[in-house]
Parts: structure tokens; C-alpha cells; sequence
């Protein structure tokens, strides 16, 4: 296995290293901003998330077509439900100027740089300080080469549980904290009054038009 395969596993596949995630749980999750691409913008949930949250520093990437993207690793997997709050809490407090069209809230891994678009051009991991490099062109003309991709990687860390819930709790107050251990635990006998504040939350994100559309399509879902 390439190192950077390593490292994108690493961060964000499914399963963290010696837990198995319950169905409807994640460890990636994306904050894209695009048409057009704005590093100024994007660039202060960058340090505001180090500097106001205390996280590690996200993953920094050009989509390959129109705009920059953030990249979150979580060191063990929660819902969804709670991985599409934070998204949507980083939203509010440093992207609230923003049109909801302009934005991608997701909790998926898919589509993870480097790759080739339709186009022939290439998504890629960026250093920090070339990021402002590509405000007019988000894109790499080339294949990045595969060991520098995995070297910017190999400096992140995953946010580890108790600081996500720590954030989650700062940018969505009163959000149901994730449950790191699901795998055998019984329900407990208040857990119905537990669930309902998830779902009255998906049901506020999917019904709130100043949200961004992929959001609120994941907060349907989640519903369904």
C-alpha cells in the first residue's frame, strides 16, 4: 500500500483503527466553498476552527473545478446527524455572508483529493500557504505527485472525541453529545427523549431556506 493511501485511510475511512462504526456514522466530513473560490473566506474557518475551537487543522484542497475545500477527520465515527450540526454550526459562526448555493456541507468520503475530473484537470491537497495561490485557477493542471500529498497529510491529526464534542458543544448548544461506544450498549430507559433532539434538529436544518441545499438533502435523509 502507497503512503498515501495510508494517510487518506488513515484519516478518513469509515472505520477508525480497531473500531467498527455503527451504520449511519462517519469520520469524513467536507465543507466546500465554491463559484467562485474563496480563500478569504474559507481561509477563517481554517484558523478559526485552531484558533477559536482548539481542533487540529483540517485538510485544505482545491475541488479541481470551482472552488477550495476543508477536509475534517474524527478520530472515532459519530452520526451523521451530529457531523452535519458541526458543519452546519462552522457555517453559521464564520460563514453566515455566504449564499447557501456557494457552499457543500457532506459526511462522505468519495471524493477525496487527489483525482481526475471529467475535464482532465485535478483536485489536490494544498499547503496552507499556497492556498491563496489558487483563488483564480482551483485546479492542478498535472497529477500532484503522490508522495508530496501524502507528506501534507501525514501532518494532520484526526479531532479527537472529547474536543469534538467540546466543539459541537460551542457551535450547536444543546446538541445530544456523540456515543463513542454503541456497539453493545442497551438503550437506556430516557433514550426516546434522547433521540427526539436529533431529529427535531434535522427537521430545523432541512426546513431552514437559508441553509445550504446538500444540507438539507443530508438532513432528509438522515430523516428517511
Amino acid at each position: 500500500m502507497n503512503r498515501l493511501l495510508t494517510e487518506l485511510q488513515r484519516l478518513y475511512a469509515p472505520t477508525a483503527p480497531d473500531n467498527a462504526p455503527a451504520e449511519g456514522q462517519v469520520r469524513a466530513l467536507l465543507l466546500e466553498l465554491a463559484r467562485p473560490a474563496d480563500w478569504d473566506a474559507l481561509g477563517a474557518v481554517w484558523r478559526g476552527v485552531q484558533a477559536d475551537l482548539e481542533l487540529p487543522a483540517p485538510a485544505i484542497a482545491v475541488n479541481g473545478v470551482d472552488g477550495y475545500q476543508l477536509w475534517f477527520s474524527l478520530a472515532e465515527p459519530v452520526p451523521a446527524a451530529q457531523a452535519l450540526a458541526f458543519l452546519e454550526g462552522l457555517r453559521r459562526r464564520y460563514l453566515g455572508g455566504i449564499a447557501a448555493q456557494r457552499l457543500r456541507l457532506e459526511t462522505v468520503a468519495q471524493e477525496m483529493p487527489p483525482r481526475q475530473l471529467p475535464s482532465g484537470l485535478w483536485s489536490a491537497l494544498l499547503a496552507p500557504d499556497l492556498a491563496p495561490v489558487f483563488t483564480d485557477e482551483p485546479w492542478l493542471d498535472t497529477e500532484p505527485g503522490a508522495e508530496g500529498q501524502a507528506d501534507l497529510l501525514c501532518r494532520l491529526q484526526p479531532i479527537k472525541s472529547a474536543d469534538f464534542r467540546a466543539a459541537l458543544e460551542r457551535l450547536v448548544p444543546g446538541t445530544p453529545a456523540p456515543r463513542v461506544d454503541t456497539a453493545s450498549a442497551a438503550p437506556a430507559p430516557s433514550a426516546d427523549a434522547g433521540q427526539d433532539a436529533p431529529r427535531r434538529f434535522l427537521l430545523g436544518v432541512m426546513n431552514d431556506a437559508s441553509a445550504p441545499l446538500h444540507l438539507r438533502i443530508e438532513a432528509a435523509k438522515a430523516l428517511l
